[in-house]
């Protein structure tokens, strides 16, 4: 597997829209078998979408072209370390091996700001400046899950 060639797919797609000003210098690729299944970038400014990362476009284009939401065997290949919610996305497709080029302490040189999600998480989300989190009455929501079990529905 030509795990450079891969990773340069993720590059040039990352180049070519952060020149036309549509997210920031990230890149991602997702592959099986070493082909090369789906290929995106950041695409926060274009789409005026938090989440539009290199990684979660990735994934969604991948399970469209499979036709699936598990993405068992294959990997992705990021310019960027992944931030918590590609890192969480990465996890509920079921990639197993993610492959950077760029930690985190790069992205923070020139102004992105995972470190600050990273160190919430960390701190068991008790940090009430950055989210607060509210609990509820939990009962409607766990007869909806009983709910949902009881129709012997897929849970993945």
């Amino acid at each position: 597997m030509d795990h450079e060639k891969i990773m340069q797919s993720a590059l040039e797609e990352a180049r070519r829209t952060m020149k036309e000003d549509k997210g920031g210098p990230f890149g991602a690729a997702v592959a099986k078998d070493g082909e090369v299944i789906a290929v995106s970038s950041n695409h926060v400014l274009a789409n005026l979408d938090p989440t539009a990362h290199a990684e979660v476009l990735a994934i969604r284009k991948a399970c469209q072209r499979l036709n699936t939401y598990d993405l068992s065997g294959c990997e992705i290949y990021a310019t960027g370390y992944p931030c918590p919610m590609c890192l969480s996305a990465i996890v509920w497709a079921n990639i197993k091996k993610v492959y950077v080029c760029g930690m985190p302490e790069d992205a923070e040189k020139i102004g992105f700001r995972d470190d600050f999600i990273y160190h919430f998480i960390r701190d068991r989300m008790r940090d009430d400046t950055v989210l607060e989190i509210v609990e509820t009455d939990r009962k409607p929501a766990q007869m909806l899950y009983e709910e949902y079990k009881e129709m012997n529905k897929i849970v993945y």
